[in-house]
């Protein structure tokens, strides 16, 4: 419940429904970029018979996503997010093509991470059934509620996956479908990273991970290239390597206070992560001090 404070007094906000969905549709693709960090392309998308309601590309992921809008509580979003994830790898070219019109660009099929592609369902409402059906470590498909209040205020939340159960084919009718996108379509998770890497190591991420997590709504996206710790937008990228972990402070040159000079400043050098300033960490001497050195990312981009 949500509350406002006026002369001291505390007045509950109430819920203002949305009637259809494409009131949800337009407001969320007018504020992608704000709301979810992705490009819009284009509106009711069609392609092999389909209409997919909004195409958009998340650039830090270099890969499409699609997004699906739901009032309605009784719909399988799995069966329907991986027949969209299926489509979308069987005409990738379609997909390419309908960016490069947009934009004007000259991208390739293969300057694209297909294995990132994702299906996201945006409702204000989902059932148990629904989120328990999605509740896969490995599973492409994600789920964000949203909410209207009255004064035009929107509550966005995440439902985040607690399961460590991989999705498995249950369904024969199913099996090609689901197969052809298990392969082409990686989830990434924490073990991937740290597989492999030095027990002082993974208990340095551990000791990093948990501090971090302490801050308030701060969370965790697994990408290919490293793991994000993110408020509204990334905090910090951490890539774990075998000897070290790389992190990456997602702040403007000029926008660390860094009185050690401990971060290099990596501002005119390619790099993975999101930020100006990189670390680089093989014990937790200097822990304390490093997440000072977060803590200002996080100030500045927390929700």
């Amino acid at each position: 419940m949500l509350y406002s404070i006026k002369d001291s007094k505390i007045k509950s906000i109430k819920e203002n429904d949305f009637r259809l969905e494409k009131e949800i549709q337009t407001l969320s693709e007018a504020n992608l970029e704000v709301l979810f960090g992705l490009k819009f392309i284009a509106t009711e998308f069609s392609i092999n018979n389909f209409r997919l309601d909004t195409l958009a590309f998340d650039k830090e992921s270099n890969a499409f996503i699609i997004i699906e809008y739901k009032r309605g509580r009784n719909e399988s979003l799995i069966d329907q997010g991986y027949t969209y994830l299926n489509i979308l790898l069987d005409r990738k070219a379609d997909f390419v093509l309908k960016y490069n019109e947009v934009f004007n660009s000259n991208l390739r099929i293969n300057d694209i991470d297909w294995a990132q592609s994702r299906v996201i369902f945006i409702s204000p409402k989902f059932t148990d059934y629904q989120i328990k059906a999605n509740d896969f470590k490995n599973n492409p498909i994600e789920l964000i509620q949203i909410t209207r209040y009255e004064n035009d205020i929107i509550e966005i939340d995440k439902i985040k996956k607690t399961s460590n159960v991989k999705f498995e084919i249950q369904n024969g009718n199913d099996e090609n479908i689901l197969n052809k996108v298990d392969k082409e379509i990686k989830v990434y998770n924490e073990e991937d990273h740290l597989n492999g890497v030095t027990e002082n190591i993974i208990q340095l991420y551990s000791d990093l991970k948990n501090k971090i997590l302490e801050w308030d709504n701060v969370d965790i996206e697994v990408k290919k290239l490293y793991i994000a710790f993110k408020g509204k937008n990334n905090i910090t990228d951490v890539v774990i390597q075998n000897k070290a972990l790389k992190l990456f402070i997602n702040l403007k040159k000029g926008e660390l206070e860094d009185y050690n000079a401990f971060a290099r400043d990596i501002s005119n050098v390619g790099h993975w992560g999101n930020g100006d300033y990189e670390i680089l960490i093989s014990n937790d001497d200097n822990l304390e001090y490093v997440l000072s050195l977060i803590k200002q990312s996080w100030k500045k981009n927390k929700k």
